[in-house]
């Protein structure tokens, strides 16, 4: 598959299907340009860290959600409260985050290991220092639930 850039020339790219584990969401992903190409970042930021992120980020646009997926999903944010991170309510997959709020083009970032049939040992990585570079620049993991009124701040 392939589509145009401004310039008119073609870019490779590809589909691929994905959703959580038990099936509950589902979503297709176009990707250009494909994943054997594509640079996925493997981020250390308290967030993807724990929920395990190997993230692509496609626009909003490339990504179908079959049989509204994406109001399936849970999501979670913290901190900014600008960003969801998206997971299935009933098999607790991570699926990637929305970052509708975020980047002025709605973006996606899905994680790779919620794509079916994909090797990850056969993919490109780019390790990012998130924990560094997104502020406020700490690891916020542990530290957002009030004991005392228990519910997250």
């Amino acid at each position: 598959m392939s589509s145009s850039d401004q310039h008119g020339k073609k870019e490779k790219s590809g589909t691929y299907e994905g959703g959580c584990h038990c099936g509950y969401i589902k979503f297709s992903v176009t990707l250009s340009p494909p994943l054997p190409e594509y640079t996925v970042l493997n981020c250390n930021c308290s967030s993807c860290t724990h929920f395990g992120y190997l993230l692509v980020y496609p626009q909003a646009t490339d990504v179908v959600w079959h049989n509204n997926g994406r109001e399936r999903c849970a999501s979670y944010r913290f901190n900014t409260k600008k960003k969801d991170q998206m997971f299935c309510p009933k098999c607790g997959a991570s699926l990637g985050i929305d970052f509708e709020k975020w980047w002025p083009d709605h973006r996606y970032g899905i994680s790779v290991r919620s794509l079916y049939g994909i090797n990850l040992d056969e993919l490109n990585y780019k390790k990012l220092d998130g924990i560094s570079k997104v502020e406020p620049a700490e690891n916020l993991a542990g530290h957002i639930w009030d004991e005392e009124k228990q519910e997250l701040k």
